[in-house]
């Protein structure tokens, strides 16, 4: 049984445990301790300290202290078995996704500034507006280090490798990208790394990757610009055109197209002008989709080959895209 609760305690973070039970706590003097009210005992100054490397907790009021299975001991009041027990019925809940997804993206949010080759290849496809970048929240992950920052928050590392984050190495899988966090209602649901080299895919992380990208803040225009891919947004957004959103792909999910289709709207769908014609392909086949639901929809065609980043990178302004849009056809 020795080896079992061992493994156990590594599964369960304390921290983790103790945020479900709505435990609230603040960043103590050491980067790896948090303080709060005790949990065990009426007091009204923050005594409750736990250590998130050791995994273990100590009060200083009512002086116990001990590991996980100890706190559970003391407050469900049952014995160590029963504690045990307990635990490994609650093993599957773990910290809000979301969570730990916003902490992830503000830790990349924060490392963009410090690495000069992540800033290139922003300026390289067209993005430097620096107030965009921080409202879009783009970040970069230089490898290395979002593993040691998240576990001290507490999170473990089973967690972090079963929402996508480590790979099975413990290595941080969105190695040398650039990131752009996907929110819907102000929450975190999803991440999409662009690789800066080639010789990485970009990624999302497995999952949903939630409804339309910045839906929230057109969802009453009534008339939309529909791109495919994140920089196509980020550069038209620099542009100034505010009525733009993202599919993250030609392909919608069911969210994102009866997001579309909820009220009466004219879709301008300006997907790739790929030579393969891909793109314009799967650009016919959700008009005709979204025909069926009332929706109207016009083309806009950029020059062949082109996105609307790539049309910008290359010298395209906004008066031009503008002519595009009106000449865009149903």
């Amino acid at each position: 049984m020795g080896e079992d609760v061992e493994k156990l305690k590594q599964r369960l973070s304390l921290l983790d445990y103790l945020r479900q039970q709505n435990w609230v706590a603040r960043p103590a003097a050491h980067g790896s301790e948090f303080v709060g009210l005790c949990p065990l005992h009426p007091e009204t100054r923050p005594s409750f300290y736990v250590n998130t490397c050791k995994n273990l907790f100590y009060c200083h009021g009512c002086g116990q202290g001990g590991d996980l299975i100890r706190f559970v001991e003391l407050s469900r009041q049952l014995s160590f078995r029963q504690s045990v027990a307990y635990l490994e019925q609650q093993s599957a809940l773990t910290a809000d996704p979301t969570t730990v997804l916003e902490q992830a993206a503000t830790f990349y949010q924060q490392q963009l500034e410090r690495y000069p080759e992540a800033l290139r290849y922003l300026e390289q496809r067209g993005l430097h507006d620096p107030a965009l970048i921080k409202e879009l929240r783009i970040g970069y992950a230089p490898g290395g280090s979002l593993r040691r920052h998240l576990t001290a928050q507490g999170y473990s590392f089973d967690l972090l490798q079963r929402l996508g984050l480590l790979n099975s190495q413990g290595h941080d899988a969105f190695y040398r990208r650039v990131i752009f966090p996907c929110c819907q209602s102000g929450r975190v649901v999803n991440l999409y790394g662009r690789s800066i080299t080639a010789a990485f895919a970009h990624r999302f992380l497995s999952g949903s990757k939630g409804g339309l990208y910045a839906w929230e803040q057109v969802q009453q225009c009534p008339e939309v610009i529909l791109v495919e891919g994140l920089f196509d947004y980020a550069v038209l957004r620099q542009s100034d055109f505010r009525h733009v959103t993202c599919s993250l792909g030609t392909h919608l999910n069911s969210e994102q197209f009866q997001q579309l289709c909820d009220r009466p709207r004219t879709v301008y769908l300006t997907f790739d002008v790929d030579e393969n014609g891909s793109g314009q392909q799967a650009s016919q086949q959700l008009a005709q989709r979204l025909c069926a639901q009332g929706i109207v929809t016009r083309h806009v065609l950029l020059p062949d080959g082109h996105d609307p980043n790539s049309f910008f990178v290359l010298g395209g302004d906004a008066r031009q895209f503008h002519s595009f849009l009106e000449a865009a056809q149903p």
